[in-house]
């Protein structure tokens, strides 16, 4: 069996050669990971940290006490100047991160998106009770950690919104 060599250049200049195999595409299906919203971590760490608190000390203030104590205190560039990080900061941080982690998943509509909104909106029912309800959480810390989650709950719904709209009108 001779190879055509020259059939062969011709096929490779025409690009018939170029074809790729074709993608094989991911299953799609519901998962967990995705549908479980990021802001239940910031949450569970001030929820163990009231608790251990609320426990362990006689104070009702002791989460507050707990939450504002400082961990790190960095020297500034400015002199005489340093930055006190407490424990409510870093959470408030790691917070943040969620936040933003949540706001980009936001973007999508699928049924795990709205699997991740309800839980959401659990999550924001269950710390707003927790905030009226109970002492430990009557810190303006866990106001903030309430308010990111009302946040993402408003952000996610909106955007799913406007997003189902587009379809809408794009299917006229």
């Amino acid at each position: 069996m001779a190879i055509d060599r020259d059939l062969i250049a011709q096929e490779a200049a025409i690009g018939m050669y170029d074809k790729q195999p074709p993608a094989t595409e991911h299953k799609k299906g519901f998962s967990l990971l995705t549908a479980f919203p990021l802001l239940v971590i910031p949450f569970a760490v001030y929820n163990i940290l009231a608790l251990f608190s609320l426990f362990g000390g006689t104070d009702p203030a002791s989460a507050y006490n707990a939450s504002t104590q400082i961990l790190i205190n960095m020297p500034m560039p400015s002199p005489g100047t340093r930055w006190a990080i407490s424990i409510g900061d870093i959470i408030l941080f790691g917070a943040l991160i969620c936040l933003f982690f949540e706001l980009l998943k936001s973007t999508k509509s699928d049924s795990v998106a709205i699997v991740n909104h309800s839980l959401s909106m659990v999550l924001f029912i269950v710390s707003l009770v927790e905030f009226l309800l109970f002492r430990p959480f009557a810190t303006s810390i866990f106001f903030l950690l309430t308010f990111m989650t009302l946040m993402d709950v408003l952000a996610g719904f909106i955007v799913t919104a406007i997003s189902a709209r587009k379809d809408i009108d794009f299917g006229h």
